[in-house]
């Protein structure tokens, strides 16, 4: 895609430019059509008049010829091919065939011409109106109409002959007011169309400056000047002002935390590999007699790394924009655990009993993330129930909370606030490495989300996870 394509202000500029060229068009269209409809009636009424003078005007002779009993007052009526033109000439009774014949009287600005008017059936009392050629190659429009003359000779009505009464008139004067008006008209729309584009071009302008402003605070994030984007934005952007510093705060916190868990391991390692070393350069000893203590050093290696790699899966969590089903996941996790502490040796069968959820519980994240964290919560709550271990789900204000209870023996104010340490164990006789409850408790605030301990209503500990979630 072309580089001016891809450019927002080009394509709002596009927009605006079509929308006020189909608007000024439709409107200098519009305009110029209702302007030559007002002087094309305005020359009809004019017509109209002159027609009407020239029926006044006539009055029939002995023989009942027509003739004009006053001259006509417009002083074009005189004029050789002034553009106005008269003419008179008779019509064919009802049902006979109209004869050609020469036009009875004329104006004298026809001079040696005559219009030539198209045959119809013109009833009295109707006006027809014709564009027909004119003398001196004019365009002309014609407006005619029938009158009879009525005679009352010997008491009673005779019908006398018909005539048709024609006026006409140049139409180069409408059709230059009209020319001139559009011209005028288009002239005008046009400075109108450019101010408008002016102004949608500094609208645009003005209204970019803050992506502007927002692309060179990216930059300076980028050579290392600042550390956040800071600055006042408007409103529609500061939203994405506000996400964008969220996520160089998760970045910051990851990278940190990778340092540390790096350093960390480095160290925790260093005395074992050390112990190994020494271990490895004693020729004297029986390997036999170091076996127990290499085996010892390598178990504390494994422990460390298993720990790390843990905290490294809670430092991917996190991610946003994802879903995860509570229900399948629980059940899943209910039927493992059930397997895992089916023989309990001297204690009763455990029940593992699940709370009805709300429809469409969802986490918002990674499905292995809630795993992870839910694992461990209900493996040590199965670890140190008597018989029974409660679980139940609800949602209420955009989080999730996640409450599992146990009948074990529960633990102190203390030993609670103790058991979140690496590698703490509340009873160290329960086979474990004491890291789930620290890796839960990080990946749940990896989400903004917490792990509170406390005292169940079943008697032992009751661990909830709130984490951010979604409900039907």
């Amino acid at each position: 895609m072309k580089a001016w394509a891809r450019s927002l202000r080009w394509r709002l500029l596009g927009l605006t430019l079509v929308a006020v060229a189909v608007a000024l068009l439709g409107a200098g269209l519009l305009i110029s059509s209702l302007f030559r409809t007002h002087v094309t009636a305005q020359f009809d009424t004019q017509l109209l008049r002159q027609l009407d003078q020239l029926t006044a005007a006539l009055e029939p002779d002995a023989q009942q010829r027509p003739q004009l009993k006053m001259p006509l007052s417009d002083p074009r009526w005189h004029t050789p091919y002034s553009g106005l033109y008269w003419q008179i000439e008779a019509l064919a009774p009802a049902g006979a065939t109209a004869a050609s014949a020469r036009p009875v009287l004329r104006s004298r600005s026809l001079w040696d011409s005559e219009l030539v008017l198209p045959t119809d059936d013109l009833a009295r009392g109707d006006l027809h109106r014709h564009p027909i050629p004119g003398p001196d190659g004019q365009g002309l429009l014609a407006l005619e109409r029938r009158v009879q003359f009525v005679s009352t000779d010997q008491g009673a009505p005779q019908t006398a002959p018909s005539w048709r009464l024609t006026v006409a008139a140049d139409m180069a004067e409408l059709e230059s007011a009209v020319s001139s008006f559009s011209r005028q008209l288009a002239l005008s729309l046009s400075v109108l169309g450019i101010a408008l584009l002016l102004a949608a071009w500094a609208q645009v302008t003005l209204g970019l400056l803050p992506l502007r402003k927002l692309q060179t605070a990216v930059l300076s994030i980028r050579q290392g000047r600042e550390q956040r984007l800071s600055g006042a934005f408007p409103a529609e952007i500061d939203p994405l002002v506000q996400d964008f510093n969220h996520v160089l705060d998760q970045n910051e916190q990851v990278v940190k935390r990778a340092r540390q868990m790096a350093g960390n391991l480095a160290h925790a390692i260093k005395t074992p590999l050390a112990v190994m070393g020494t271990l490895a350069e004693d020729q004297t000893s029986d390997r036999r007699a170091w076996a127990g203590q290499l085996q010892e050093q390598l178990a504390s290696i494994r422990h460390q790394v298993d720990w790390h790699l843990g905290r490294a899966r809670a430092a991917g969590a996190g991610s946003t924009g994802l879903r995860t089903d509570v229900a399948p996941v629980v059940d899943g996790l209910v039927r493992v655990m059930r397997k895992v502490h089916a023989n309990r040796e001297d204690r009763p069968e455990l029940v593992i009993t699940v709370a009805p959820m709300p429809p469409g519980l969802q986490f918002a994240g990674e499905s292995q993330d809630l795993q992870e964290m839910l694992g461990n919560l209900l493996d040590n709550a199965c670890k140190w129930a008597r018989s029974r271990v409660l679980l139940a789900a609800s949602h209420a204000d955009g989080r999730l909370c996640i409450t599992i209870e146990d009948d074990g023996p529960g633990l102190s104010e203390t030993e609670r606030s103790r058991v979140f340490e690496r590698g703490v164990r509340a009873d160290e006789r329960t086979p474990g490495t004491g890291l789930g409850l620290d890796i839960a408790r990080e990946l749940a605030g990896l989400y903004q989300g917490e792990v509170r301990l406390g005292v169940a209503r079943l008697g032992g500990l009751q661990a909830e996870l709130s984490l951010p979630g979604y409900s039907a």
